[in-house]
């Protein structure tokens, strides 16, 4: 039967002290008789505890009574059974000071690392949960946000999401405190602001200070930025990752891994580094055969380095692949880049290099 959700539901306060310790202990993970051992009482006690602990919750099994125990803050992942006191229980800040421990990396396949250990995630699915509140940018995330992003029309029929932010939460906590990475908020999930570094949050952050170089007249510190941020790009992006939030950012973050390469060498053009910027435009061209921008660049780039004819070639054979791929003639840059380079206008072709 599907797992209830915890949202909205009774607090632990209505629960009675061997209740709440009972809670705690299953909320762990422990079976009936390890939760016995634990607190010292009958087996048998212990699924007449849970019995009344579900109704009293309005929770319909066992799964949903260890969701609950988290969302409530009577269990914190990785701890053995414990109490808390009844009420809000305020944040601890211990820790954050000193920067985020957990660091997500999505610019390829996805990994978390904890102080630079390797930390183990589970199956694929529950890697596309923690992708999609990675990309949220530390907006909440409804369960139902999440079921479409990650399993899209095939949705299951049990509530699995709370389950998997639970075991999420387990395998990202940071330290022996007790703040978790994933916090569950009234209108979803999220991850903790400052508690996780993001690999996407830092392209971004490179980017804007790239264009804030651009616009400073810069290049030199533009193409040291663009570097920095084609460094965290890892191999295939979100790597076997399901959903279509997988599918949409795979394209996403592949069109701005090119954005950040094409300005990166523009800017390397600007400052009269052609002989640098030859072989990666080659590999790019040869990897995005319709791209025209791309190709314009390595034809500017060849006939800067002496070599009209190889930039006359490259023309060719992008107007020979966009007609048998596309039906289409070069566009107006293209055949401009061409006339340029045949009359040898290096002024406007932007070729001058940066003082």
């Amino acid at each position: 039967m599907p797992t209830t959700a915890t949202t909205d539901r009774p607090s632990a306060t209505v629960l009675g002290q061997q209740e709440r310790r009972v809670l705690s202990a299953i909320g762990c993970g422990l079976r009936d008789d390890e939760v016995a051992a634990a607190l010292a009482i009958p087996e048998d006690a212990v699924a007449g505890h849970l019995a009344r602990i579900l109704v009293k919750l309005g929770l319909r099994d066992r799964s949903a009574a260890i969701v609950h125990a988290f969302d409530c803050g009577l269990v914190v992942p990785g701890d053995g059974p414990r109490t808390r006191p009844a009420g809000p229980v305020p944040r601890t800040t211990a820790g954050r000071e000193a920067g985020p421990q957990v660091r997500i990396s999505l610019l390829g396949p996805l990994r978390a690392t904890l102080d630079g250990r390797p930390l183990d995630l589970g199956h694929l699915r529950r890697q596309a949960v923690l992708a999609a509140l990675a990309l949220g940018a530390g907006r909440p995330l409804s369960r139902q946000e999440l079921l479409d992003d990650v399993w899209g029309t095939e949705q299951p029929a049990a509530n699995v999401v709370p389950v998997y932010v639970y075991r999420l939460r387990k395998a990202l906590r940071a330290g022996d405190g007790p703040d978790a990475v994933i916090e569950h908020a009234r209108h979803g999930y999220r991850l903790v602001p400052g508690a996780v570094d993001v690999d996407v949050a830092r392209m971004e952050e490179l980017v804007s200070a790239i264009g804030a170089a651009d616009r400073a007249g810069e290049p030199a510190e533009a193409v040291r930025l663009c570097a920095r941020a084609l460094e965290l790009f890892r191999g295939e992006l979100l790597a076997g990752l399901p959903g279509p939030l997988a599918e949409l950012e795979r394209m996403r973050l592949g069109e701005r891994r090119i954005a950040i390469a094409r300005r990166k060498l523009e800017g390397q053009l600007r400052l009269g580094q052609e002989s640098e910027a030859i072989a990666e435009l080659f590999a790019l061209s040869t990897a995005h055969p319709l791209d025209e921008p791309l190709a314009a660049m390595l034809m500017r780039a060849l006939y800067r380095d002496g070599r009209q004819a190889a930039a006359l070639t490259v023309f060719e054979r992008a107007r020979a692949r966009l007609a048998d791929d596309l039906g289409v003639p070069p566009s107006r840059m293209l055949r401009r880049t061409r006339q340029m380079i045949l009359r040898g206008d290096e002024a406007g072709l932007g070729l001058t290099p940066t003082a």
